[in-house]
């Protein structure tokens, strides 16, 4: 009998040896856990994007047909396990998501909505990608959502004051890069926050963030100077090369994407860069057509655009010709 008592004494001081091991398991397992990498963060921020929280402690135990320990026990592990979820989870406090990690997002927009096309922008993408995604996991897409729309609000009426400032001959390129400025943020913002918007704005609010941040645009900018602009464009249609075709084209199809009811207020100018804008032609306007383009040629040429050689045709026939399949093909004529 003392015998059998000596050996269950040995095997238990083996016990305790195995849980020092399995302590310096436990330490190790808490301090990757820590470092916020592998495996388990990933399941982690897959069970909180879909709403339900992490199973541990006495949830798990209880989860997996366990016996339920004492009062007791009970009491010290819920202590436990918070102070140790807290740990492995991260958890962003409102107050941390104010003072650090919107901060960081702040600063990243801030230099996307100014950057010119071609420069260097000194921001890690994958930490804001982060940022966003950890905010995400931790129920705060409502508030980063709240700021982000005021933070481009207010970047675009600034640039809605400076635009009021400009004068008439530099309205129309200030507006231009304006608007290729913001559309070409735009193309990095919306990605970055990619998580925000399919567990947010989609699924609560049945929007997309591409086009709030359009219509942003749209309200705070475009509505306010489209009056302004209109008649600027219409005179430098009338005078060829008053500004460059390209920066024309761009402002056109911009105002069309924003609000495609704009061509109404200048059918004729927007016809030209967007196709189907017009109805069809019919032959009886033909001669007006042709008629048309007969007055742009001569517009083109008083300003030094010469025809070139013309000693194979007829005076006037290339003019007439051209002229009208030009236009017919221009309204869709067949």
């Amino acid at each position: 009998m003392e015998e059998e008592e000596e050996s269950m004494e040995e095997e238990g001081g083996g016990g305790g040896g195995g849980g020092g091991g399995e302590a310096a398991m436990d330490d190790q397992n808490h301090n990757n856990w820590g470092s916020g990498g592998g495996y388990e963060r990933h399941l982690l921020g897959d069970r909180l994007l879909r709403g339900s929280p992490p199973l541990a402690g006495p949830a798990e135990a209880a989860h997996r047909g366990a016996a339920a320990p004492g009062a007791g026990a009970i009491a010290a592990a819920i202590n436990i396990n918070a102070s140790t979820s807290k740990f492995l989870m991260n958890v962003i406090t409102i107050e941390d998501y104010k003072s650090t990690y919107w901060p960081k997002l702040d600063s990243a927009i801030d230099q996307l909505l100014t950057q010119s096309p071609g420069d260097y922008i000194p921001i890690s993408y994958e930490q804001i990608y982060s940022c966003v995604y950890k905010c995400v996991c931790q129920q705060h897409s409502e508030q980063m959502y709240s700021d982000l729309i005021k933070k481009i609000t207010n970047h675009l009426e600034r640039v809605s004051k400076e635009l009021q400032a400009s004068p008439p001959d530099l309205y129309i390129e200030r507006f231009n890069v304006a608007l290729g400025q913001y559309m070409g943020a735009l193309q990095s913002i919306v990605p970055l926050f990619i998580y925000m918007n399919k567990f947010y704005i989609e699924t609560k609010l049945n929007r997309d963030l591409k086009d709030d941040l359009i219509k942003l645009f749209t309200e705070h900018v475009a509505e306010k100077h489209i009056y302004n602009l209109m008649p600027l464009l219409l005179e430098a249609q009338s005078t060829p090369f008053q500004i460059t075709p390209s920066t024309m084209a761009n402002i056109v199809k911009g105002l069309y994407t924003l609000r495609p009811e704009w061509v109404q207020m200048a059918p004729a100018l927007f016809s030209k860069f967007i196709p189907n804008i017009l109805p069809p032609a019919v032959e009886s306007e033909l001669q007006e057509y042709a008629a048309q383009d007969q007055k742009l040629q001569r517009e083109l040429m008083q300003n030094g655009f010469a025809r070139g050689d013309q000693s194979r045709k007829r005076a006037g026939e290339e003019l007439t010709y051209n002229g009208s399949s030009t236009c017919a093909s221009s309204r869709g004529y067949r």
